[in-house]
């Protein structure tokens, strides 16, 4: 009991030290996030969706004049302020960008996409690879960075018919490949250097990309992987290998990373197989939300809750995998459709709107709590941008990334029709 004691003491003393909570701007982000205001009560959906729009933009001004301008902003931290650009999320972000142009009718996004674009260029190396974190000196390549910034060069060839981006998704992809082990695992150029189940989501990039260029070997080193990534799952339908570190329950943001690899994957290639092992999670994740439309942060293998508090970020992503069963026509009996709108409600009630221009303002926490687990008293960029493809997903009815020769109900990939 006492090293337990001791133990907390110095975690508390650590977060402290390192969050600086005491500080005057963060002690009225802290109050703002604690105390019940009119900011807490949901808008229209349009409204949430131009407020974190906004806070994406600002996130990407933070960065003109400097070396990593164009990108986007990894977000906003008590520990670093604005923080630089981030390859792998500015990547996917160029979706986002996109469709919402689109729905709003906003060419200034679509301006943004192509200066995401042209950064993202301009980092890849001549191996097809790109720099993993914030693409500093040193930095090296990982597999599931790489993979996300393809999505975004695959909706810049889609929606803007960028050759450059194309064939920079297909070198790319051809270093994913050789970076591949037999049984289809990545375990080189990876995070933390361990397999991660959640790669599932690069494997979809593979696979998206070699149905667009008919380069069946790309479609191959995706099944292979997914393949792996079922070996993976228990019977109950939780995923192992699928945290950022061993031994530690995942994040209910990597579950629904590895869960959207094999949902779009499956509807992409016609595939039942990697379909019905992420129907099997979603089904499980429905049954575990709570009443206010919130699930836990982490789960442990037998789905039993890790943490007294909300991943905002996967949530927003298991919004998105239930509405993508919606709109597939496998939603029978609606209770896909009750989940995400409940998901709905409880992201829109912890989106602050407060008109203030500050970091806070329209942006999405990793956590609810502010100082939950996950992105602890951060604002992350992807959590913004997950939020934005749920409001998108409900009053467009579009799915993200929007393939433009795609169906909703997923068009099967030409190269393995049968």
């Amino acid at each position: 009991m006492g090293q337990r004691w001791t133990k907390g003491v110095r975690m508390f003393w650590d977060a402290w030290c390192r969050y600086r909570p005491w500080r005057p701007d963060h002690l009225r982000l802290l109050g703002r996030h604690i105390l019940p205001s009119r900011n807490g009560v949901p808008q229209d959906d349009r409204v949430h969706l131009k407020a974190v729009l906004d806070w994406v933009r600002r996130a990407q001004d933070v960065r003109r004049g400097l070396p990593d301008q164009g990108g986007m902003s990894a977000g906003w931290s008590f520990e670093d302020g604005w923080l630089p650009s981030y390859p792998e999320t500015s990547g996917y972000l160029v979706e986002t960008l996109l469709v919402a142009a689109g729905v709003l009718n906003d060419t200034d996004l679509v301006c943004r996409a192509g200066e995401i674009l042209d950064w993202e260029l301009s980092l890849q190396q001549q191996d097809g690879a790109f720099p993993g974190h914030f693409g500093e000196a040193g930095s090296r390549p990982v597999i599931f960075n790489t993979g996300q910034i393809v999505h975004g060069l695959l909706a810049g060839y889609g929606h803007l018919e960028r050759t450059d981006c194309l064939e920079a998704a297909v070198r790319a992809c051809r270093w994913m490949v050789a970076s591949q082990d037999g049984d289809g695992c990545w375990r080189r150029n990876v995070h933390n250097g361990v397999p991660h189940t959640y790669n599932t989501r690069a494997a979809w990039a593979l696979a998206r990309t070699g149905c667009v260029t008919g380069e069946k070997d790309l479609v191959r080193a995706a099944e292979k992987n997914l393949d792996w990534a079922l070996g993976q799952q228990n019977s109950e339908g939780w995923f192992h290998a699928n945290a950022f570190v061993p031994g530690r329950p995942p994040f209910t943001h990597t579950i629904a990373y590895a869960v959207r690899g094999l949902q779009e994957s499956g509807l992409l290639l016609g595939r039942d197989r990697y379909v019905a092992a992420a129907l099997r999670t979603s089904t499980v994740l429905v049954s575990l939300q709570k009443k206010d439309g919130s699930l836990a942060g982490a789960y442990d293998p037998q789905w039993r809750p890790r943490g007294r508090y909300v991943c905002l970020t996967g949530l927003a992503q298991i919004a998105i995998i239930w509405k993508r069963w919606v709109q597939t026509g496998l939603d029978h009996d609606g209770r896909f459709a009750q989940a995400f709108h409940r998901a709905l409600g409880y992201l829109k009630r912890r989106h602050r709107l407060t008109g203030s221009g500050g970091p806070e303002d329209g942006a999405v926490a990793g956590s609810y709590p502010l100082w939950g687990a996950y992105s602890r008293f951060e604002f992350p960029n992807w959590a913004a941008k997950f939020f934005a493809d749920v409001l998108l997903m409900k009053m467009a009815d579009r799915a993200i990334p929007s393939d433009p020769q795609a169906t909703q109900g997923g068009s099967p990939c030409p190269v393995f029709a049968s």
